[in-house]
């Protein structure tokens, strides 16, 4: 019994050991593994420095400017007009019996044609008429004519030596007689007239607009038979804007020379014919909304009656485009390679470097603005490639632009031509 109870102490403080090794001493050797773990993770990886990279020049299309002549031209569009177009009356009134084909709507007629008859019944009798008052006129001056001589003869023989006056030798009565006669020739002269005017003529040459009348309707002097207009030659009105003005020599005064010019389709834009034309005068007043001149011209042929150009056709509107002054000593820049605020770029070729530039068109056409700078010299390079914004004195990388066909300009009529490189 003695020898239990003295065993008891020593058992205690070995459970107390191994519980103290057990929650405390194995903790904190493993607590103290993980934060040696975690200080090793915890601190970067040392990587490589890579060498600094070199940054590569942007690549610019170029091209080569040329100082050259330009003639300028201006494009505008207008309208076909018959420079005489009138309504068609009557000088007398009657009843229509006839209507001939060439007062068809379309028909073309020439000076003379008849192309209206009214009847004729009243203007023949007119005429009869006139006629026998002519007759009478002329009986009663060729009586009062014998009887002014006999009477001079008389007065001969009675032997009176001074000259008789008026009334013994009838005169009055002879310019009474031959006043007559004038006024019954000028009658029948007149109804003749009229009976000539029953059968109503073409002025000119030209083409019915449209027939308004029929057969058998009465007429007069008020009541407009159809409208006609002449067909020798037809005129476009061209409005030309104030500011175009200065490119174009136009003809202001009666001496000054006519201006060719060529006329294009303007409802079929496939349709290549050319039509020439020429700018024969110019209007005094500038329109009052638009600012605009108009400028007339002569299209000697619309019809194509002495050609085989096809027919224009009265109201057809058609484009126009007017040579303009030759321009001297100016460049040609592609409209592409122009940026904001009127910038373009060039580029030095020994140092390959890009600088910009303002420049202030003296005129513009649709693929190209022409501009007139001293500071540019013959074969200075112009970038066309379109291009963030890049400090001047940048270094780029110059790549050639092949020549290639372009839009045609001013100076060329549709031709294709080369932009060089």
């Amino acid at each position: 019994m003695s020898s239990t109870r003295n065993n008891r102490p020593n058992s205690g403080s070995d459970g107390i050991g191994i519980k103290l090794v057990r929650f405390v001493i194995v903790p904190l050797i493993i607590l103290g593994m993980g934060y040696l773990i975690y200080e090793q993770i915890k601190q970067p990886t040392a990587k490589p420095k890579k060498p600094p990279g070199i940054r590569k020049a942007p690549k610019t299309k170029v091209i080569e400017l040329h100082v050259e002549n330009y003639t300028s031209s201006i494009e505008s569009n207008g309208i076909i007009n018959a420079h005489n177009e009138v309504n068609l009356t009557s000088l007398v009134s009657g009843r229509i019996v006839k209507i001939h084909p060439q007062f068809e709507d379309g028909a073309f007629f020439k000076e003379g044609t008849i192309l209206v008859e009214l009847e004729e019944a009243d203007f023949l009798t007119s005429v009869a008429g006139a006629e026998a008052m002519l007759a009478q006129a002329s009986a009663s001056h060729a009586q009062e004519k014998a009887r002014s001589e006999q009477a001079r003869l008389n007065w001969e023989d009675l032997g009176y030596d001074e000259e008789p006056n008026e009334l013994v030798l009838r005169l009055p009565q002879l310019r009474e007689a031959e006043a007559r006669v004038k006024s019954a020739s000028t009658q029948l002269a007149q109804a003749e007239r009229n009976l000539n005017r029953s059968k109503i003529k073409a002025p000119f040459d030209g083409r019915v607009r449209k027939r308004l009348v029929g057969v058998s309707q009465a007429v007069s002097g008020s009541i407009p038979l159809g409208s006609i207009f002449a067909v020798d030659y037809a005129e476009v009105r061209i409005p030309i804007n104030a500011k175009e003005m200065r490119h174009l020599n136009l003809p202001e005064n009666p001496d000054d020379p006519s201006v060719d010019i060529t006329l294009y389709d303007a409802l079929d834009e496939k349709n290549q014919t050319i039509w020439p034309a020429k700018i024969i005068r110019t209007e005094g007043t500038l329109d009052q909304n638009s600012l605009e001149l108009f400028a007339i011209a002569k299209i000697s042929d619309p019809f194509g009656r002495n050609s085989t150009l096809p027919v224009l056709r009265i109201g057809q509107p058609v484009n126009v485009k007017i040579p303009g002054k030759i321009l001297e000593g100016v460049i040609k820049i592609p409209r592409s390679a122009v940026r904001q605020l009127r910038r373009i770029y060039m580029i030095d070729r020994e140092k390959s470097t890009m600088h910009g530039i303002s420049v202030e068109p003296i005129r513009e056409t649709q693929t190209h603005i022409i501009i007139q700078d001293d500071s540019i010299k013959e074969g200075t390079l112009l970038s066309i490639t379109p291009m963030p914004w890049i400090p001047d004195g940048s270094k780029v990388e110059i790549i050639f632009e092949a020549a290639t066909p372009k839009e045609p300009d001013d100076t060329e009529d549709g031709k294709p031509t080369l932009i060089s490189p």
